[in-house]
């Protein structure tokens, strides 16, 4: 019953640490989010740039897998192109290495669990606070405070060698094969991460089973190398549903960890013995032969696996950006439309999610325009039943599109409204609604166009060469109307400030609607009347289509700067 007891204890404390790490992380991404975006423009303009920004904000967040697979959901939503979230990658990668570092400075030579129960009373007082900013500052304090503890009680909770000798027995069968050992203890780094889905948790048992003379030092190193093998498949899983450009960032993150764990392999004792030389220069013992610098040796391990890998490969991204593409392949483009950058539920950021939106709202504004030519397709073969016929039912599963598309992104704002948004985040939710239900009545119009035109062929009706000129260059003053709304949807909500380029572009389509219907009243009598009332119908609906795009322009533009 002991035992149990005891295993128990040992996954119950391994439990509170990996949540103290969760709350910590996600609490900091949090009262970071409103930041993100300005982080995000520094890290365009060069290699140095990038890495600093990954190694800045995992080192901020505490958590290289949120980093990385904020970073796939960045590429997925359009925000970084892959060369520039593998150089984010590459900096996450070293700022991971921080964590070991405050474990083995911090957990295990002073015990800051002591001071626990005070941080967690602390940050209970700013959880009562009204203010959402104070709200997550109590999240991120309780939850590092519960990291400590955890780490504390997983000190605790591991057996004693000299009560329990058979568990070093145990664990030493496994390090006397040589290199194969070595291997073996890649396998169990990588094993532990995938399963406890944070290299974090990894390291802190690493550096336990180090602390407690479990290990010896090179079986150590194995692990921490094995982890940042692990570490990779979070991404890999959170790009499973993303587009092709997110999956390559997941898989460019593998390509950088498992070349890193190639080279170190090839040169492992050199390689520690390079190691060994910095802790006995910086005043330590040599790991290999005394555990006393071991815990500074095994965060020395990490953190230079990382530092040199990213030295190497910072100069070959774009080779790894070729090997990337070529290991996932762009799919066929399909007449099948599903959401790009919306996959899953909200991001833990609203800045996050919104961003997401803003990109998938862009895309659907992209397929109205692509209807609007399928749309002047069907009017030039208005009188050609078969081709006119595949038209039709194409612009009515445009239609249909339109409206899903619409359901699903309202949804997607329903849930991101009831997350902890800024007065500023609000407004930009509230435009957003208004854009979608504008581009959704744009895909009503562009079937209702095809409607019209069914109607006069059933009626055995025609527009004379004259009237098609007119249509096509109504449709030509609607297409560049949906040019300047997507360039304004692009410009950024709260930033677009200029709404001289829309306004002359519905302003050119009320004019020369004016014109057609002057025109038509004045040659009334030399028509078909019938033949007129269509003609007339598809003058109104697609003066109507500029309606709506100006709304869309105006609705972004409203939003006020916080």
């Amino acid at each position: 019953m002991s035992a149990v007891f005891q295993i128990l204890t040992l996954l119950g404390s391994l439990g509170m640490f990996l949540y103290g790490m969760t709350l910590m992380s996600e609490s900091l991404q949090k009262v970071a989010g409103d930041k993100l975006r300005s982080i995000l423009a520094a890290m365009t303009s060069n290699s140095f740039n990038r890495i600093l920004t990954g190694l800045l904000v995992t080192a901020i967040i505490q958590s290289s897998s949120a980093t990385t697979v904020m970073v796939v959901s960045f590429v997925n939503a359009g925000l970084l192109s892959l060369a520039q979230s593998i150089g984010v990658i590459m900096g996450a990668n070293i700022g991971t290495t921080i964590t070991a570092w405050i474990i083995s400075l911090l957990g295990f030579k002073a015990d800051i669990s002591i001071l626990s129960i005070p941080l967690i009373g602390v940050g209970f007082v700013f959880m009562m606070s009204k203010k959402v900013r104070n709200k997550n500052i109590g999240e991120m304090i309780i939850g590092f405070a519960l990291l400590f503890l955890g780490l504390s009680f997983l000190k605790e909770s591991v057996p004693d060698l000299g009560q329990h000798p058979e568990v070093l027995a145990f664990i030493q069968r496994w390090t006397g094969w040589g290199f194969g050992s070595v291997l073996i203890f890649v396998g169990i780094g990588t094993l532990l991460t995938i399963v406890l889905q944070s290299s974090s948790a990894t390291m802190a048992l690493t550096l336990v089973m180090c602390n407690f003379g479990w290990i010896p030092f090179e079986m150590a190193a194995a692990m921490v190398l094995g982890e940042n093998i692990g570490t990779t498949i979070t991404a890999n899983i959170a790009a499973s549903v993303a587009n092709v450009s997110a999956k390559r960032a997941a898989r460019a993150h593998s390509v950088f960890n498992l070349f890193g764990v190639l080279w170190v392999l090839i040169l492992f004792k050199p390689f520690l013995f390079v190691v060994s030389k910095i802790v006995i220069a910086i005043g330590g013992a040599d790991p290999r032969q005394s555990v006393d610098s071991i815990l500074y040796a095994v965060s020395i391990v990490h953190t230079l696996f990382n530092v040199i890998n990213t030295l190497i490969l910072v100069w070959f991204t774009p080779q790894i950006v070729k090997l990337v593409t070529k290991m996932v392949k762009s799919p066929k483009e399909e007449e099948v439309f599903r959401l790009q950058y919306i996959q899953a539920g909200p991001m833990a950021t609203g800045e996050l999610s919104l961003a997401q939106a803003k990109q998938e709202i862009i895309h659907f504004a992209t397929i109205v325009k692509k209807e609007y030519g399928y749309a002047r397709r069907a009017l030039d073969e208005s009188d050609n039943p078969k081709a006119f016929e595949e038209l039709y039912k194409k612009l009515e599963h445009y239609e249909q599109v339109t409206d899903r598309i619409e359901f699903e992104i309202a949804n997607y704002l329903n849930d991101v409204k009831n997350s902890q948004l800024g007065e500023e985040g609000a407004g930009r939710v509230q435009a957003m609604y208004k854009v979608i239900s504008e581009l959704e009545s744009m895909g009503d119009s562009g079937f209702n166009i095809a409607r019209i035109l069914q109607r006069k062929n059933i009626n055995n009706k025609k527009f004379d060469e004259e009237s098609l000129n007119k249509l096509r260059r109504m449709l030509e003053l609607v297409d560049h109307s949906l040019d300047v709304m997507i360039e304004n949807m692009n410009v950024g909500y709260t930033k677009l400030r200029d709404l001289s380029s829309a306004i002359d572009a519905e302003t050119a389509i009320n004019d020369y609607r004016n014109t057609l219907k002057e025109d038509h009243l004045m040659h009334l009598e030399d028509r078909d009347y019938l033949t007129g009332v269509y003609y007339m119908d598809l003058v109104s609906e697609l003066e109507r289509v500029g309606d709506f795009v100006i709304n869309v322009s105006e609705a972004i533009a409203e939003i006020k700067v916080s």
